[in-house]
């Protein structure tokens, strides 16, 4: 196989490696086998964990960083990238799901008041145009936190100031936004969301998201209803709480449209579009990607999706490796998708697993391409 061109963009695979890491070890299975392929190396995200990472190289942004309290109040730094007016920064550095470890986790206490302290250090430094990933967060107070951050007062039947967490939303009987910090005015706002579930409802934030940040079946009703009473106190469209996107990051989504402007965006498709992909794939071979669970989710906004799109339009088949192929997957071969790979060749522990993703990557990629390099020669000896 001669001047084989074989795009590896994958996402990153939780707990084990990034998505620059994960491009690598692909890359390094390939030329196991064909040493001299073509392997352009292109890091993907989806709003959530990588988005800013991915972007930053992308733009040549410079990184940032800057204390904020995370989802329960503890002191955590954040980091975002910022240059010539454009910050790229995603909620997860903030108040993200894998700073809580989970028995920490006590989802109707939790608030996304880092976020806002994260937009006010951009417009600090002159931001005017804002990219934010909002997946992968802690949080469920569809965006309250944020607000208060930012200058917005979250008031009770009696005046009092609420605290934008979930319990306190179930009180919330006014929304003061006079004191919003005036500069997000003329602010342009990126939103880029890793799903495409709306804010309430059976597809909700709560409801599907809602029990891995750690709500109980009895939290998810309550979760909605604050998120409800929210949507119902700011009196916004109510088409606006059903878009899809606005249940993204706890319902940040939702936030970022309704009061500072934002334009929900596929996070896959921007982080594309920034990093060049179609221009990539369009004389490849094959596109290798992958993320830790490859399932029925994949298809909702996930990075995956927007990789099959690009792929798709340039008529070049998909392998995806995955840590986990979880219930649904097959319906990836229905999009694109020539075949699914598990990473894990053998029996093992999850922490083993986590900590060989490199190396098991690599190895599954190699299994792969050998296949691939065996079922062309095959079709070529035929003819």
């Amino acid at each position: 196989m001669a001047d084989v061109k074989i795009v590896c963009a994958p996402d990153s695979f939780k707990e084990s490696m990034s998505a620059a890491q994960a491009a690598r070890a692909l890359a390094r299975g390939i030329r196991r086998v064909l040493p001299d392929a073509e392997c352009p190396e292109i890091p993907m995200a989806d709003g959530g964990e990588g988005f800013a990472e991915s972007l930053a190289d992308a733009l040549g942004l410079a990184p940032v960083e800057v204390p904020v309290l995370d989802a329960y109040g503890g002191r955590a730094t954040a980091r975002f990238a910022m240059a010539g007016g454009t910050a790229v920064m995603e909620c997860a550095q903030a108040v993200g799901l894998g700073m809580i470890p989970p028995e920490r986790r006590r989802i109707r206490e939790a608030t996304s008041f880092g976020v806002g302290q994260m937009i006010l250090a951009a417009l600090d430094g002159g931001a005017r145009d804002l990219l934010v990933g909002v997946g992968g967060s802690a949080t469920n107070d569809g965006g309250a936190g944020m607000l208060r951050a930012l200058g917005a007062r979250l008031l009770d039947a009696d005046g009092r100031e609420l605290d934008g967490s979930p319990s306190s939303l179930a009180r919330l009987a006014a929304v003061d936004t006079a004191a919003l910090d005036p500069r997000l005015n003329g602010v342009a706002v990126r939103v880029a969301c890793d799903v495409d579930n709306p804010l309430l409802g059976a597809r909700g934030a709560s409801a599907v998201y809602g029990p891995q940040k750690g709500a109980t079946p009895e939290d998810i009703g309550f979760l909605d209803a604050a998120l409800a009473r929210l949507a119902a106190v700011c009196g916004h469209d109510a088409g606006l709480a059903l878009a899809a996107g606005a249940g993204a990051g706890g319902g940040l989504g939702y936030a970022f449209c309704a009061f500072l402007g934002g334009e929900l965006r596929s996070g896959a498709d921007l982080v594309a579009e920034a990093v060049g992909l179609a221009d990539a794939v369009r004389d490849a071979d094959f596109v290798f990607t992958g993320e830790g669970a490859v399932d029925r989710q994949t298809l909702m906004g996930k990075a995956l999706s927007g990789v099959a799109r690009a792929a798709r339009s340039a008529g070049v088949p998909i392998v995806a490796f995955a840590g986990r192929l979880g219930e649904g997957a097959e319906a990836l071969y229905d999009h694109g998708f020539a075949g699914l790979v598990p990473i894990v060749a053998g029996v093992t522990t999850l922490e083993e697993a986590l900590a060989s993703g490199p190396t098991a990557l690599a190895d599954a990629c190699e299994r792969a391409t050998r296949l691939l390099v065996a079922g062309r020669a095959r079709r070529g000896e035929r003819r």
